[in-house]
């Protein structure tokens, strides 16, 4: 009887099939095939990929990777290995795959455990809903990062874990809560063996890094490698700390999963993970020196604009100290008033004056300077941030004040409009400057920094106005598109870069 039907009716009666049930691998459609040679010979891997490329894309986030990759379509032969590494991947979480160290074979391992992790944090930033779905209810992923052993080269469980994390579970069970606490502060609060960022963040323009993992879809020199886990472990830290004290201001981290999804402004700047996206390519990927000069899409110019609360610490015991668990931790609330600055490309106007190339930048000065060189004048006048550097003969520099867009994120180029009123060419971010004001409990105190091109790394020099509370330095990375979290370490400026300082931690998120 099975064989009489067409192999046009039975795709359609196999992807029905494999497609009832939106979770886990598409175990209905084995059946199918099962039943004798015929079916087999026209549904199988091998012979029609086109339905499993059909079953991929009910299944699985497609579009990130179609928006990032520049890609219209992808084969049907790709999309099927896709769906096949990608529930292996379902499969292995849901065993419990990899959740615990095996010291026997432990430089295979951690290759194979490496891989593993770079897979499901692609997954993560690719995110738009279905692949988050399969990885909770089918896989049941946040059971598998709570066996996991967060160990000092995990840089993609740490983000995951952030990425993940549901503080509201934690509160059932306190050892459990005790010890996910002592492994996050380790990592939040070692500065001297866990570095912030990675290159390190004494350097502005990098001068090399290292090739990260492939992407699974595409054969090219793009590579893929999370950023350090400084960053992660901190955000967890104080979120986690601060849910189980039943924290009632705004002024902790803002938890992903606790974000409503901002649908309506995904075709204008991606989804959630896009500067990450931005961030793990650029940091995998090997580039020439002058391509690490230019803005990255790491960062999106406009994302800092606006008012920001939250949270710095201090520990009582010194970082050097054998035993974190004895550190107490004290908060201390804070706000920021930031504007953002941008040189821009040349405009048309500029260009029919004889204006052909790019302005240079402010030259990279001292990391403890927030990278400006010393005895740089700024001054914010209401054409925008003039900027000159020490030395005879320097020419001001112009940093043009951002738009704001209903208080989102804004694309990284932006069209303008020449004297005329026409639409002109669109021009370019090549550097980005941040300023601003705030208030804590030890005073008001101004703001100065800039983003490193490369990676989004943001460093900014925070002076208090009066007393003697010093000079401090923030620096770190803002995570998140549309319910972005700023957070990483402040440190002294007397130190030497080089070493650890005197450092703690800070979060800060948009007033909401």
């Amino acid at each position: 009887m099975m064989d009489t039907i067409p192999q046009e009716i039975l795709s359609e009666i196999a992807l029905f099939a494999a497609t009832e049930t939106f979770l886990g691998p598409p175990a209905g459609i084995i059946p199918l095939i099962a039943t004798n040679r015929w079916t087999y010979s026209c549904l199988s891997f091998l012979s029609n990929p086109y339905i499993y490329a059909k079953i991929y894309e009910s299944k699985f986030d497609l579009s990130p990777a179609s928006r990032r990759l520049g890609i219209d379509s992808f084969s049907a032969t790709t999309l099927a290995q896709e769906l096949k590494r990608k529930c292996m991947i379902l499969t292995r979480i849901r065993d419990r795959r990899h959740a615990l160290m095996d010291s026997s074979n432990q430089s295979d391992c951690n290759e194979t455990l490496h891989e593993f992790l770079v897979q499901i944090y692609i997954m993560v930033i690719e995110n738009e809903g279905r692949n988050e779905q399969q990885l909770r209810e089918y896989a049941r992923i946040d059971e598998w990062l709570t066996e996991f052993w967060l160990d000092e080269n995990g840089a993609s469980a740490m983000w995951l874990y952030w990425f993940l994390l549901k503080p509201e579970q934690y509160k059932k069970d306190r050892l459990k809560t005790n010890k996910a606490l002592d492994i996050l502060k380790v990592y939040a609060l070692g500065a001297h063996r866990y570095p912030l960022v990675s290159p390190s963040w004494t350097e502005f323009n990098p001068s090399s890094n290292t090739r990260g993992a492939p992407h699974p879809m595409v054969e090219s020199n793009l590579g893929l490698k999370a950023p350090a886990l400084s960053v992660p472990a901190i955000l967890s830290f104080i979120s986690l700390l601060s849910h189980l004290n039943e924290r009632a201001d705004y002024c902790t981290p803002l938890v992903p999963s606790h974000a409503a999804p901002p649908s309506k402004f995904l075709n204008t700047v991606g989804n959630e993970w896009e500067c990450e996206w931005g961030r793990s390519t650029t940091l995998g990927t090997m580039k020439l020196p002058g391509d690490k000069k230019k803005l990255s899409n790491a960062f999106r110019p406009g994302s800092l604009e606006g008012l920001w609360e939250g949270i710095f610490t201090r520990s009582y015991l010194a970082l050097r100290h054998t035993s974190f668990q004895n550190i107490l931790v004290a908060q201390h609330k804070q706000t920021w008033k930031l504007r953002e600055y941008h040189l821009l490309s040349p405009s048309d106007t500029c260009l029919l004056l004889g204006v052909n190339s790019d302005p240079e930048p402010v030259t990279p000065g001292s990391a403890l300077q927030a990278y400006f060189p010393l005895g740089t004048h700024i001054e914010e006048t209401a054409q925008g941030l003039v900027i000159t550097e020490p030395g005879a003969g320097k020419t001001p520099l112009l940093y043009e004040r951002t738009t704001g867009l209903q208080g989102k994120p804004l694309p990284t180029n932006k069209d303008t409009e020449d004297e005329t009123g026409l639409n002109s060419r669109k021009r370019h971010v090549l550097d980005v400057i941040i300023t601003g004001e705030g208030h804590s409990s030890w005073g008001e105190f101004r703001l100065i920094g800039r983003v490193r091109p490369c990676d989004g790394f943001i460093s900014l020099s925070k002076d208090y106005v009066n007393g003697d509370r010093g000079k401090w330095l923030y620096r770190g990375y803002l995570v998140g598109n549309h319910n972005a979290n700023l957070a990483g370490r402040w440190r002294d400026t007397l130190s030497p870069a080089a070493v650890p300082g005197y450092e703690g931690c800070f979060t800060m998120s948009r007033r909401r």
